[in-house]
């Protein structure tokens, strides 16, 4: 290996929008993300909606209207 070209491995808190924190390693101190193991469907097997701009809101709306007609 080379010297002093490698970026700082050092250990990293990791925290999720459910609440879950946990430790890694990485070259940043802390990292927040939005879906964890700890609240992704894939693992759960429940479904959660991500709502962006209000998306599934529209989407549902439009549904309703085609059922109705």
């Amino acid at each position: 290996m080379k010297e002093n070209i490698h970026p700082d491995y050092k250990v990293c808190t990791v925290r999720c929008a459910c609440g879950e924190t946990f430790e890694t390693r990485a070259v940043v101190d802390e990292m927040r993300i939005d879906i964890c193991s700890k609240c992704h469907p894939f693992y759960t097997g429940r479904q959660k909606l991500v709502d962006t701009g209000g998306r599934v809101d529209k989407f549902r709306k439009r549904m309703q209207r085609g059922e109705s007609e």
